[in-house]
């Protein structure tokens, strides 16, 4: 059993190096000899490929793009490029520890029937614990518009942790096509009309960051995009 864990980021030289450092010893101890990380570069313009480029080695490894093209595109060069069993993906700062990664694959092992696994802080009951006021308002506002304008039937898409057993993986991010903001929800709703069970993993944030959602002008683009993807995955013909 392998387990692949897919990392996107963009400008991260901050914080890079401890990220590879912990992911490494985590993975190892984990899963011995068993595991890949893919750290996936979106086009950063610091010297977050520099860093890459010294640090990873054997089943660390990287792959890195330019221009920048989002979040979305750099998870999806990351779940179709990984050969695990399960290839889950997390954020850089890993916002959810890592102990999550053993308990999602444990989950997994629990129910057969899971073909993937999503991060839910709704199902936490500390989901949003350390979460200012405003933010707290702008995540539950877009999950409810998800919910009744985008159909979406999970009480969480947008943490940044998810996992997909290998075949789903593959299935699910060869059809998606969004690049930014509303990828979680496209992947979501892609595998749900493929015929893909989706499980869910009650998650909290441990290690906080400042948010760099702009309300108004990101709120926009997210309903666009969900726009987008809602006409396109209706026309989509699954084989």
């Amino acid at each position: 059993m392998k387990v692949t864990l897919v990392i996107p980021l963009y400008n991260e030289e901050t914080i890079l190096r401890e990220t590879i450092g912990a992911v490494s010893s985590y993975m190892e101890a984990a899963f011995p000899g068993q595991y890949e990380v893919i750290f996936v570069d979106d086009g950063s313009t610091d010297r977050s490929k520099a860093i890459l480029d010294e640090l990873c080695t054997g089943p660390v490894r990287y792959l890195s793009y330019q221009p920048n093209r989002g979040k979305g595109c750099a998870v999806r060069q990351g779940m179709l490029a990984g050969e695990g069993d399960y290839i889950i993906f997390t954020d850089c700062d890993l916002a959810y520890g890592l102990d999550v990664v053993a308990e999602m694959v444990n989950l997994f092992d629990e129910h057969p029937e899971f073909d993937a696994v999503v991060g839910s802080r709704v199902k936490h009951p500390e989901g949003y614990a350390g979460y200012s006021f405003a933010r707290k308002i702008v995540s539950k506002t877009y999950l409810s518009l998800l919910r009744f304008w985008g159909g979406l039937s999970l009480s969480d898409s947008q943490t940044g942790l998810k996992g997909f057993r290998r075949a789903a993986a593959k299935k699910i991010f060869s059809l998606c096509e969004v690049d930014r903001f509303a990828f979680d929800y496209e992947a979501i709703k892609i595998g749900q009309k493929c015929g893909f069970v989706f499980g869910e993993l009650p998650v909290k944030i441990v290690n906080h960051r400042p948010s760099t959602i702009r309300f108004f002008r990101d709120t926009r683009r997210m309903l666009r995009d969900v726009g987008r993807a809602k006409r396109r995955i209706k026309k989509l013909k699954i084989d």
